[in-house]
């Protein structure tokens, strides 16, 4: 029997310990119970980092000087991140009009799924499926609307649905694959990606700490020793967490910019 069974058979007996659930993404309401406008601890996390977001770029940039120090500094080093090492790469140039865009989303997301690891909030925002199919569908419509905005509507579902260049017969196959990957399946994939990644980082979380806590405080005096163990892979889920907190932010964003800069080409 390992230490984690071992630990979870004992606590059901005293009910000093209680594994992690999916209950834990659906926590009380803190206000309006039971209506739509139900405010919970997940509403605050994600109102709290939105704020903080809004908040950073507002006071990097609303006294701008030619030589910037400061937070002023900090916000241009994060546009030019995502400026250089997503728009430029992906899109060239050109793609610098979607700037304001592809900013907000990486550093929202970002924010978001940090939140996980911060104390006293220790829940990413996007564990709960709202806000990234929220900004799924946002991309949806951007990447879609570049497509019809540059080659109109017609001509941007030929492209898409009938590749030039393929056998005629071949469409009767290949033409419901590509509406399924282009119209339907990449923002469901984009949900899921994140959604998955952040779920599954705080049940780890949650499992590892919790699990030290009680074989730390509560287990028998030979289970303790499982408790040092359960603390060290804790902290290291965390430090893993915030890499894949930043990963999955630059992995949407990336995505994001591959859609529109497809959507925009001449060849599909």
């Amino acid at each position: 029997m390992s230490a984690l069974t071992t630990t979870t058979y004992l606590a059901a007996e005293d009910d000093g310990f209680h594994a992690p659930s999916l209950a834990d993404f659906f926590p009380p309401a803190i206000l309006f119970e039971d209506t739509i406008f139900e405010f919970n601890r997940v509403n605050l996390v994600q109102l709290i980092m939105t704020i903080a977001v809004a908040a950073f770029f507002i006071v990097a940039f609303r006294n701008p000087k030619v030589v910037p120090r400061g937070m002023q500094n900090l916000g241009e080093l994060a546009v030019n991140f995502v400026q250089t090492q997503i728009i430029d790469t992906i899109m060239g140039v050109g793609g610098r009009r979607y700037l304001p865009y592809l900013v907000t989303l990486f550093f929202f997301i970002l924010a978001m799924n940090i939140a996980g690891v911060i104390p006293f909030l220790n829940l990413a925002g996007t564990s709960v499926v709202a806000i990234p199919m929220m900004f799924a569908i946002v991309t949806w419509v951007v990447f879609n609307a570049a497509g019809i905005r540059k080659h109109g509507f017609g001509s941007y579902l030929r492209l898409n649905l009938f590749p030039p260049g393929v056998p005629k017969p071949i469409y009767v196959l290949l033409t419901p694959i590509e509406f399924l990957s282009t119209f339907i399946l990449r923002p469901v994939t984009l949900t899921i990606r994140l959604l998955a990644n952040m779920m599954a980082g705080h049940l780890m979380l949650v499992l590892f700490f919790s699990g030290a806590t009680y074989l730390l405080l509560d287990a028998e005096w030979l289970l303790k020793p499982f408790g040092l163990g359960a603390a060290a892979m804790g902290f290291f889920i965390t430090a893993f967490e915030i890499l894949v907190a930043v990963l999955q932010a630059y992995i949407f964003t990336l995505l994001t910019a591959l859609y529109i800069a497809g959507a925009e080409s001449e060849s599909h």
